[in-house]
């Protein structure tokens, strides 16, 4: 049986703004065990990055809780609102846009030296200076770098340093909130296979945030596809291409482009759903996708359905399934 790392119960994050109250994460549960890649997947504006950013404290709980297992069993929870320092430590994150997450006045050597000083990592500057160097041979950079600075470094160098700088700690647990999106085709696939050689040698967890299922299907072990602030399936990624059960799963899949006639045969067939996304503010009644859903029945419209097992390891919320049980 999988080792947990963390769990996630029941949680929500609302903001309240002056048109009401926004319900970015809705009710999710969420399971990341050691060594795996789970990638957390869904369009623009369904709560992946909400999601992420509880995880490491930058957004307050509105309820429920997250439990990490890194070090014994520690939860935060809309009345404990932090970490403690070891905890903190062991849980880092990679933004989307280095441009925004890299001091531009500093050096690559201040920037990757920061982590180490405040986690009081290395007692003296020999230590620090080896330190260093064992970082950017992790992600395989000539010393040189640390001399830097960020507007001399391309959008894939910086994303590589960004990297480097979540590694500084030695975290059992990185969140990669689309950590490659601005970047060109050839530097995604180069650091999607930094991170997967990283994943191994160091034996870390990893929650992938995207919108893109094609890319996260050629790193994570286990997917979860989010909507509106809920996960609406779950299985491993191969049950996610081989059978996608939820519409919109499959909605998500036949829209990946694709350059042969092979290829196409092996997508779901093509799903077009109504309208745009509703609003996180006025979500509606029921399945929240159920104003876009050609399957939908009349019970979609009341009911919400539950997240049933319709297999082993494959989780999904829908009434299609849920009927059945």
């Amino acid at each position: 049986m999988a080792e947990k790392i963390l769990t996630i119960n029941n949680l929500e994050k609302h903001f309240l703004i002056n048109q009401g109250i926004v319900k970015a994460v809705n009710g999710v549960d969420l399971c990341i065990n050691k060594k795996e890649i789970l990638g957390l997947v869904g369009e623009s504006g369904s709560g992946k990055s909400t999601l992420g950013f509880c995880i490491v404290n930058i957004h307050k709980i509105s309820k429920g809780e997250i439990c990490s297992y890194i070090s014994g069993k520690e939860c935060i929870s809309k009345e404990k609102t932090l970490w403690s320092s070891k905890i903190k430590r062991k849980i880092q994150i990679v933004f989307q846009n280095p441009d925004s997450s890299l001091n531009p006045a500093h050096t690559i050597k201040a920037i990757l030296e920061f982590p180490l000083i405040i986690h009081k990592i290395t007692k003296n500057k020999r230590e620090t200076q080896k330190k260093l160097k064992e970082i950017l041979n992790m992600v395989q950079l000539p010393i040189e770098y640390l001399y830097k600075k960020p507007n001399m470094l391309s959008g894939g160098e910086k994303q590589i340093i960004s990297i480097a700088r979540s590694l500084a700690s030695s975290p059992n647990l990185l969140i990669l909130d689309e950590p490659t999106s601005s970047l060109d085709v050839s530097m995604q696939a180069k650091i999607i296979q930094l991170l997967k050689d990283l994943q191994k040698e160091l034996d870390l967890s990893f929650l992938f945030i995207s919108h893109n299922l094609s890319l996260v299907r050629n790193i994570a072990h286990n997917l979860a596809i989010m909507y509106l602030g809920k996960i609406c399936e779950i299985a491993s990624a191969k049950m996610i291409f081989d059978s996608p059960l939820h519409p919109y799963t499959q909605m998500l899949l036949s829209s990946i482009p694709v350059i042969s006639e092979e290829e196409e045969k092996f997508k779901p067939k093509k799903i077009i759903s109504n309208g745009e996304i509703p609003s996180p503010i006025n979500i509606p009644n029921g399945c929240a996708f159920h104003s876009r859903c050609p399957k939908a029945m009349d019970i979609c419209h009341t009911k919400e359905p539950d997240l049933v097992n319709v297999e082993e390891g494959h989780f999904v919320r829908c009434h299609l399934y849920s009927r059945q049980f």
